[in-house]
């Protein structure tokens, strides 16, 4: 559904365009609904679900039993979080305050289509995380059995 790259400018106001090429797509899959919320995994990154993606990684967040912290955790980043919002008749979203506080979103960004969605990197972190190199220890099984 979504991949690639694309080096983004937020406005004054927080707002980002969605890039034409995914526009219809995320019309048309979602109504022009899409949620906002943190990746609970990495600093400095948010990630944008199209409505009826955002439903199921929702709903198998919630039925994680809430006894262990972890879990907690996760349903609280992801679920507790969770903006709704629609592209304007710009293909702009409005990125709530909070979350561009806490990524540290500024006005330079990179939108990253992820297939199922986007991911919208502070583009200090994203250059950073992007230069990283994958050492040979940190291969797992699944990785090895790939044919890239």
């Amino acid at each position: 559904m979504f991949q690639g790259e694309t080096a983004i400018t937020l406005d004054d106001k927080g707002r980002a365009a969605i890039p034409a090429a995914y526009r219809d797509i995320v019309s048309k899959s979602s109504g022009n609904r899409l949620v906002i919320t943190y990746n609970p995994f990495e600093n400095g990154c948010l990630w944008i679900f199209p409505q009826d993606e955002w439903e199921q990684v929702r709903d198998r967040v919630n039925k994680l039993p809430n006894v262990k912290a972890v879990h907690r955790n996760l349903q609280m980043k992801l679920v507790g979080a969770a903006a709704h919002v629609e592209p304007d008749g710009n293909g702009r979203i409005l990125l709530p305050a909070r979350q561009r506080e806490v990524t540290g979103l500024e006005k330079r960004a990179v939108l990253l289509g992820m297939g199922n969605k986007f991911e919208l990197w502070n583009e200090q972190v994203h250059l950073a995380k992007i230069r990283e190199t994958i050492s040979e220890d940190q291969i797992t099984e699944e990785m090895a059995e790939l044919t890239l």
